[in-house]
Order: C-alpha cells, then structure tokens, then sequence
C-alpha cells in the first residue's frame, strides 16, 4: 500500500476520532465481519458475482488491516516475509506443487 493511501486511512480514523475504539481485539473482529462480507459475494456462485461489491468489501478489509498494523506498530512487509518463510518450510516446492493437501498431508517424494 503506497504512503499516500496509509495516510489517508489514518486521517480518516484521526478526523472521527475512532482510534479509541480500535482495539486490537476489536480491529480483529472487524477484520473478521469484512471477510465474512467479502465471502457473502460468492455465496450462491464462484464465477457471477458482482466485481464492484468484491472491491468495496475487499477494501474494507484492507482498512482493518491497516489500522491493526498501526495500533500493534507492526510492518506489513516484515511479517509478510517472516510469514512467507515459514509458509516455504511446510509448502516446499517439490511437495506441494499441484496439491491442494494441508502440509501435514503432503507426502514425500
């Protein structure tokens, strides 16, 4: 996310004044509610879907996430990788590639 949208996500939250209610655990639960609405647009079919209703709560939950890096002053980067690698570890390339099976399952080759 570029400088300018982050800085435009928190004078959003700065000019109503709702970082008191930005909680970890409530940022958490928002973050939840808006990927649950994201889910909703494909409830009744994978391929027709309204795109513009994709965006709207996909961006929503962008903002939680957001607003949940800034209240635990974490970098989206620094976890991403720090996820990324551990993701490499259960998911190497000659196991999983292709399957659909959760790590534990994937057999040996």
């Amino acid at each position: 996310m570029n400088q300018g949208t982050i800085e435009r996500i928190r004078k959003f939250t700065e000019d109503r004044d709702w970082d008191k209610f930005h909680t970890a655990a409530n940022l958490a639960k928002s973050i939840s509610i808006e990927a649950n609405e994201l889910l909703e647009c494909f409830q009744w079919s994978d391929t027709d879907y309204d795109l513009q209703h994709v965006k709207e709560e996909l961006a929503d939950v962008l903002v939680y996430c957001r607003n949940m890096l800034d209240k635990l002053q974490l970098d989206e980067d620094e976890i991403v990788n720090m996820k990324m690698e551990k993701n490499e570890k259960k998911y190497p390339v000659e196991k999983a590639r292709g399957s659909n099976k959760k790590y534990d399952q994937l057999e040996e080759v």
